[in-house]
């Protein structure tokens, strides 16, 4: 299996999360209440949504989302993106409710 330049940064990322007490996996291997806090790798999203990157589920809610960036990006359209992942959830997924500031 080739790895893309992405994995090692996500391999980073994995351990940083593992470090801080989340409980990583990708989401065919999910039991969102096995754990506290979980974390979904590459999460496919409502068609035409994409995929996140990082989703967490706290309690068995989804609580947020992670999208990985190459060093020196912008945030220029991010929000677009975000506001994808917002909508995106599927249906059938428990969410805690979106608190817009």
């Amino acid at each position: 299996m080739v790895n893309k330049p992405e994995d090692k940064v996500h391999e980073i990322i994995d351990d940083m999360l593992k470090r801080a007490g989340w409980h990583v996996c990708d989401y065919k291997d999910a039991n969102i209440r096995a754990y506290r806090g979980v974390v979904l790798r590459y999460f496919p999203l409502k068609p035409g949504h994409g995929e996140a990157d990082y989703l967490f589920y706290i309690d068995g809610k989804a609580a947020g989302v992670i999208e990985a960036k190459k060093v020196g990006n912008t945030l220029t359209g991010v929000e677009i993106q975000s506001s994808k992942y917002k909508k995106g959830l599927p249906d059938s997924l428990p969410s805690w409710p979106t608190i817009c500031i």
